[in-house]
């Protein structure tokens, strides 16, 4: 599941026609990410790209293959979708695949968006009882003037306790 230095190259190398891409550390694999959203993997030395409902018929069409992760019951397809072999040779045949996935996974972060289900929506705080008045903190004493030139001190680290000598044995 793990991918070389050089492929994570190579494969940022077939998607520069998009722009600036980002090869993101996950789950043993990279997420590939360019415009704020994530549009593929590279998962065990190969691409893939992100498809929906939109850009399924093309990669269907070409006879791409899905990619599946492996669970208890089985491999469980998911969806994102390997680009045909001639398009992993020269940047200039991946980008029409390239641009397909970014496309899918833009319409993706737009729906989710509209729904308000993107990544910065969050959902509302708990509500909690107030603590009693009379457990409410003091007011903040005022800062200390110090002398100009004198610097605050350092807090210095706790020293540990030296460590124990092991129990004789008897």
């Amino acid at each position: 599941m793990s991918n070389t230095p050089e492929f994570v190259a190579h494969a940022l190398d077939l998607l520069a026609p998009l722009g600036f891409v980002e090869a993101r550390r996950m789950f043993g694999g990279h997420g590939l990410y360019a415009r704020g959203v994530m549009f593929g993997i590279l998962d065990d030395e190969e691409l893939f790209l992100k498809g929906d409902d939109e850009a399924r018929p093309t990669f269907e069409a070409a006879g791409c293959r899905q990619w599946s992760y492996p669970t208890k019951k089985g491999p469980m397809p998911g969806g994102y979708w390997r680009p045909p072999d001639e398009a992993h040779e020269d940047p200039e045949a991946m980008r029409p695949w390239a641009e397909l996935g970014l496309g899918a996974a833009v319409r993706k972060a737009a729906a989710r968006a509209a729904k308000g289900m993107g990544r910065k929506a969050k959902a509302p705080a708990k509500k909690t009882r107030a603590p009693p008045a009379e457990a409410k903190a003091a007011p903040k004493a005022a800062p200390v003037a110090r002398a100009p030139g004198k610097a605050k001190a350092k807090a210095r680290p706790a020293k540990r306790p030296a460590p124990r000598k092991p129990a004789a044995r008897r």
